[in-house]
């Protein structure tokens, strides 16, 4: 059988990328070859970005009323499309299908919520500032942005970005992940039957040589990216010396602490959903726990038994609930944490190499360590694969110090039955994005995404109301006649 090379999306058109090079994708369950993702050259990014920029003055006319009505028909076309767009996601990932069919619904929560762009988009007037004069302040478009998108959630990420972008008055250029470029390829396929006029959405495939011609390109005015935080300081720091505007979402090393009063089984199943969940491969995916007091022999042979019954396998299989590392290296780096885990101290509690797995894909079993500090790496760094740290704290003043010790700082949640606790790890914990008795703080679409600290480099977060400031400039009128 021949093997697909997929193609970009420029000014309205599939085009070939006429690539030196080319990224194999496989299937992460069963190694099977799915097709042959181009590394563009910049010469494919500029011309994506030069369509993008002679579609703006037209785009930037148009009503913010005409500008959602293809947004419109993209949703449609997404919940249509939502089964074979989790099925690809499943199968150039390796998450599992409820996995899968739950990121792509976030993502069609983000069209819903770009949608209502021309409420969000007004501005505001005084009058009478001073004798005679008025002060009115607008919001308006500024050109070009792009997205650097993520292996973790193919569908989903880029839809934090592109309909906010539009509806706001932008034009677009996406790259994706060139291990996971199916799903996009089936998203502009839908978003070429949605009416935007050729140039608004541009697609790029590529890997490093498209996101420094992206992060440097004079027409781009701000870029957004979702990785890992060495990455996400790359594309901050090119891109601020470059005079775009950027946000940066980066990696995570995520706490849950759960208090002695906590409701128990519930506090331990939202953790095996947090750590586990999409093989870990999430940043806001726990990668330590926290048990506080004497509930510490309680939380790890809850989170032992649990782990036991896991059934490791191709997420597109009934009953599976681990499914594969993205990659064969993903999975040599996740071993290599485990050995330096045992290397240094750590108390191996659950062994998930030792776990039945499938003979071919890159899968690891569920991972578990006791008496982990945070002067050990699994401690400290982050890990993104399917292993959890117990370590253990005396007081929830030493959990939160715990948390405050650590440079990343994406999600942090707490699991207890009491107000105060619940309150005082809101006040004092430095992530952004808190979770009281929720063991996944992700935002729905109309609240802002990101991290602080090392997780986040930027000052507006994605969607919700600061994607309106980011994609807008804001202007004052002072007006006297």
């Amino acid at each position: 059988m021949s093997i697909e090379r997929l193609q970009n999306y420029i000014g309205g058109q599939w085009v070939d990328a006429k690539a030196d090079t080319y990224h194999t994708v496989l299937n992460p369950a069963t190694e099977e070859v799915l097709g042959e993702c181009p590394l563009s050259s910049a010469a494919a990014v500029d011309a994506a970005v030069t369509s993008a920029a002679e579609a703006f003055p037209a785009w930037r006319k148009a009503s913010p009323v005409d500008r959602v009505q293809p947004l419109y028909k993209l949703k449609a076309l997404l919940q249509s499309h939502a089964d074979e767009m989790a099925a690809i996601v499943t199968r150039e990932n390796g998450k599992t299908r409820a996995e899968a069919m739950g990121s792509v619904l976030r993502g069609i929560q983000m069209v819903e919520v770009a949608i209502g762009s021309p409420s969000l988009l007004m501005g505001g007037m005084l009058e009478d500032v001073s004798t005679g004069i008025d002060c009115a302040s607008i919001r308006q478009p500024l050109g070009v942005f792009a997205c650097i998108a993520p292996f973790n959630f193919p569908a989903m990420v880029p839809l934090w970005f592109f309909p906010f972008a539009v509806a706001c008055g932008n034009t677009f250029v996406c790259k994706p992940s060139e291990q996971v470029p199916f799903s996009q390829k089936l998203m502009w396929e839908l978003v070429d039957q949605c009416d935007f006029p050729p140039g608004v959405l541009n697609l790029v495939q590529g890997g490093r040589d498209v996101v420094n011609a992206l992060t440097t390109h004079p027409q781009v005015e701000g870029v957004s990216f979702v990785g890992s935080s060495p990455v996400a300081r790359h594309v901050y720091r090119t891109a601020a010396e470059h005079g775009k505007r950027v946000q940066a979402l980066g990696g995570a090393k995520n706490f849950i602490t759960i208090m002695p009063d906590a409701d128990m089984e519930a506090a331990l199943d939202a953790v095996m959903a947090s750590a586990f969940g999409c093989a870990g491969e999430r940043c806001l995916a726990a990668s330590i726990v926290v048990p506080v007091g004497g509930c510490h022999e309680q939380v790890r042979n809850g989170l032992k038994k649990r782990i036991e019954r896991m059934v490791v396998g191709d997420g597109s299989r009934k009953g599976v609930t681990l499914g594969p590392l993205i990659s064969a290296a993903a999975k040599e780096r996740v071993l290599g944490m485990i050995d330096q885990g045992i290397a240094e101290g750590a108390d191996l509690v659950v062994d998930g190499r030792q776990t039945r797995m499938p003979a071919r894909g890159f899968f690891l079993g569920a991972t578990l360590f006791d008496n982990v500090t945070d002067e050990m790496t699994i401690g400290r760094d982050e890990i993104f694969g399917p292993v959890l740290s117990i370590m253990p704290a005396d007081s929830i003043e030493t959990a939160l110090e715990y948390t405050r010790r650590q440079p990343l700082a994406n999600a942090s949640s707490i699991f207890t039955t009491s107000g105060a606790h619940g309150r005082f790890w809101r006040y004092g914990v430095e992530a952004s994005m808190v979770g009281i008795n929720i063991g996944v703080a992700a935002p729905m679409a109309f609240f802002g995404f990101g991290g602080s600290k090392e997780s986040f480099f930027g000052d507006l977060k994605a969607h919700g109301r600061e994607a309106y400031d980011f994609f807008t400039d804001r202007k004052v009128v002072i007006s006297r006649w």
